[in-house]
């Protein structure tokens, strides 16, 4: 418990610190909002006509919300990678300090990134005419639902970003896998859309989990107009995939990205 207690503690000192970091260079937040909402009014107004109105509105704002907090990931990635290449890591291993604590700061800061970009995206959605048609206590399951996914990304940045040997390159790995995976998902279009053989792996990304669970606590179009939910179990059971996606996730990726972070540390 003392191990657990000094940690959080820790982790919590280094959560500040980003933040501070970030506050006095807020380019990189800056850089996270304005490319979902370019998204948002592309696809509202570009795309919208033809794909449902403001019925498609509505089913592309969570599709936009979970690809944002996936995207959050390169800024953890790069910000891992910026630390380690500068010598910051070193700094950190001199001090009395848990070892976890450097990752679990990082990830917690980058969660309150997250929290930011999501209320700018939910008042460019409202702007938009995106509603939230649900209860409260399912658009703050939703919201919940959203940062848990974050987290649980977050630590997958950690992992890239202590591997990469750059910034350049955590870069690079930090956006080479998002883009097929976000892309391959109910966020823009209905999965049936997609070839034969393309549809199971839509289907059981975890990102179109999050995106169905979302669109079904926010009271959102579940499909676009014309087109039936498939009958997949990851698709009728939304909410229990995507927590448990997320867990697994973390599970997986935070004793890697602890386990790298110490051997980079004892370097």
């Amino acid at each position: 418990m003392r191990a657990v207690t000094q940690a959080l503690r820790d982790g919590s000192v280094i959560m500040w610190r980003n933040l501070v970091a970030l506050r006095r260079v807020p380019d990189g937040v800056l850089a996270l909002t304005v490319q979902p909402i370019m998204f948002v009014l592309l696809f509202a107004y570009v795309f919208a006509g033809s794909l449902g109105g403001d019925a498609y509105r509505e089913f592309l704002i969570p599709g936009i919300f979970a690809q944002t907090v996936a995207f959050n990931v390169v800024f953890t990635t790069i910000g891992m990678a910026n630390d380690l290449q500068k010598g910051i890591l070193d700094r950190f291993r001199s001090l009395p300090m848990s070892r976890v604590a450097v990752v679990l700061g990082r990830t917690a800061a980058d969660l309150w990134v997250s929290v930011i970009t999501l209320a700018v995206m939910a008042v460019t959605g409202l702007l938009v005419g995106w509603r939230i048609r649900g209860g409260i206590v399912d658009a703050l399951a939703g919201f919940a639902l959203l940062l848990l996914f974050s987290f649980a990304m977050s630590w997958i940045g950690v992992f890239i970003g202590l591997a990469a040997r750059s910034v350049e390159v955590a870069q690079s790995l930090g956006l080479i896998w998002l883009f097929p995976l976000t892309f391959v998902s109910s966020a823009f279009v209905s999965v049936q859309g997609f070839p034969s053989w393309l549809q199971p792996v839509g289907l059981w990304n975890p990102i179109t989990a999050v995106i169905q669970a979302l669109r079904k606590l926010f009271g959102n179009p579940v499909e676009l107009p014309g087109w039936s939910l498939p009958d997949a179990w990851p698709v009728q059971h939304p909410e229990l995939y995507a927590v448990l996606s997320s867990l697994v996730i973390i599970v997986v990726f935070l004793p890697l990205a602890v386990r790298s972070y110490r051997r980079v540390a004892s370097r």
